[in-house]
């Protein structure tokens, strides 16, 4: 039973450990703040074409950043998901905004736009940030393919990471459930 015993526990810290070692950490930790501000490029919002700070914009209301380096079907969900969540949140004036990292700006734009008119993008502007760091104020991981945190008051709520092809739909799901966190 000993022999049972141990090697239960070595099978449990070596799941636990495989666990931990898939997790990335990327981004604000939950309950910081002040959320610091930065400014992206504006692609599809209410100042498309502008470089503006949307975090300043919004203020103390609560707000849902997504932070990507890639536009999968599975970010193109989440922000159409997000969207429908702020539309339908207007009277709480919840917002939102997604900022694509990437070093190459000129080239994603007609990507953006794409995914903004195939996902009927309504509220939720679409930005970039140019190259791959992000705000460093932010401490975006290197590994975390996205990153989306949710804040009211200027204080994280809710921080998720997802290294490359980790983000699935169950996980689309779970972040759009997580948004009632903000919307007292």
């Amino acid at each position: 039973m000993k022999k049972f015993c141990a090697a239960l526990t070595v099978c449990l810290f070596a799941v636990g450990a495989a666990y931990a070692a898939d997790e990335v950490k990327s981004g604000l930790p939950v309950g910081e703040g002040p959320v610091p501000p930065f400014n992206v490029r504006d692609i599809t919002g209410p100042s498309k074409g502008k470089t503006l700070c949307y975090r300043c914009q919004y203020g103390s209301r609560p707000v849902v950043t997504i932070f990507t380096r890639e536009l999968t079907p599975e970010v193109k969900d989440l922000v159409a998901k997000i969207d429908e969540k702020v539309g339908a949140n207007k009277d709480k004036k919840m917002a939102a905004f997604v900022v694509l990292l990437t070093e190459n700006p000129d080239s994603v734009e007609p990507k953006i736009e794409a995914l903004a008119k195939d996902a009927k993008i309504k509220s939720t502007p679409l930005t970039i940030i140019e190259g791959q760091v992000g705000p460093p104020e932010y401490k975006l991981a290197k590994d975390a393919e996205v990153t989306v945190m949710m804040w009211v008051e200027s204080e994280v709520k809710v921080n998720h990471a997802f290294a490359k092809g980790k983000l699935d739909k169950k996980a689309v799901e779970d972040i759009v459930a997580e948004t009632k966190k903000i919307l007292n």
